[in-house]
């Protein structure tokens, strides 16, 4: 199986967006099944030349250094988060909590939870990207 065989050209935009999702959804691994496949059912008396061999290898390399990247990328991001966070404890903010009320009050912990930093006031979580102000009062 290739890559043309779940892209065809799509007809109009809806179709085409959805092709798109799909392949935004493929992994690592669904590629190197793809060229695995490919090699397994290619026809032996037209066989694929060094060329198309060497670009799919390329391919993979280039997915696996953004696949990289984009791990480092949301690691530096997280720890950026909870430093951001952690300098806000016994501070008094205001923020729009989880069940969506403005609240003040002095952040008493905080924790990375789903990827994100939440500061908690009293009973109160609020994530750090909602918070409106910060006192050192």
């Amino acid at each position: 199986m290739s890559i043309d065989t779940l892209y065809t050209p799509a007809t109009s935009s809806a179709s085409s967006a959805v092709v798109s999702d799909r392949m935004n959804e493929l992994t690592m691994s669904d590629f190197i099944n793809m060229m695995t496949a490919e090699l397994t059912n290619q026809d032996p008396t037209n066989p694929m030349s060094n060329t198309e061999m060497l670009s799919q290898i390329s391919q993979i390399r280039s997915i696996t250094s953004n696949d990289r990247l984009t791990s480092g990328i949301e690691a530096l991001s997280l720890g950026q988060a909870l430093s951001t966070a952690s300098g806000l404890i016994g501070k008094t903010v205001t923020g729009v909590n989880t069940l969506n009320e403005t609240i003040t009050g002095k952040v008493d912990k905080v924790t990375i939870e789903d990827g994100k930093a939440k500061l908690y006031i009293g009973s109160s979580i609020v994530n750090v990207e909602n918070v409106t102000a910060i006192n050192n009062t």
